[in-house]
């Protein structure tokens, strides 16, 4: 598989990646009223058989999200499990008194939640960059070992290299991390990039 990317558009891969993580730190910021941070850490193309060597050990609790329109493929949020459990804090302290009376049922439905309030905040940066509408599947719960979810994730596709857009959120008063991994379908992600107008200076 021979894809170009126009070396004038290169910006743009950047300029999403930055985008659709300030949008997940926006509704961070909004769900817990604090100042959400996210960085990208990683941008680039790899081969889905060196993945694992990116990434860190230990499980994590999240959801896979499927994009229904181009460029299609999938998004990760992942949560250590620490995070994950401040998280459902979170998302039912307004429902709750007692953490120790949430169910199993209940704190993964609040990460499913948060999981997709994410995702939707990163696609909808990336719609405003490529001017159209993507929609997303309903999150699938995952829980594994990181190296084994995102793998397995990045091998949906079936490409043999993946887009690995590696970011890092936190929100430092809630000691929240979580990490978003971005896998777009390369054939329409590449040709989508390329048919972005570029300004003259």
């Amino acid at each position: 598989m021979t894809m170009m990317v126009d070396i004038r558009k290169l910006s743009f891969i950047n300029e999403m990646a930055k985008v659709g993580t300030n949008g997940v730190a926006d509704n961070m910021s909004k769900l817990t009223g604090e100042d959400a941070h996210m960085e990208v850490t990683k941008t680039n193309f790899i081969d889905v058989e060196d993945i694992e060597s990116q990434l860190d050990g230990g499980k994590r609790v999240g959801v896979r999200v499927r994009l229904l329109d181009p460029p299609h493929g999938h998004i990760l949020i992942l949560f250590p499990e620490a995070s994950a459990k401040k998280i459902t804090a979170i998302m039912l302290r307004d429902v709750v008194d007692d953490m120790g009376d949430v169910s199993g049922k209940m704190a993964r439905s609040a990460v499913e939640e948060m999981g997709n309030m994410m995702a939707s905040g990163f696609i909808d940066g990336w719609a405003d960059v490529l001017g159209r509408a993507i929609d997303i599947a309903a999150p699938q719960l995952v829980y594994a070992p990181t190296e084994d979810i995102v793998t397995r994730t990045a091998s949906l596709g079936g490409d043999d290299l993946a887009l690995f857009f590696d970011s890092d959120l936190s929100v430092p008063s809630y000691q929240i991390e979580a990490e978003i991994y971005a896998f777009p379908d390369l054939e329409e992600f590449v040709e989508m990039v390329n048919g972005i107008e570029v300004q003259p200076a």
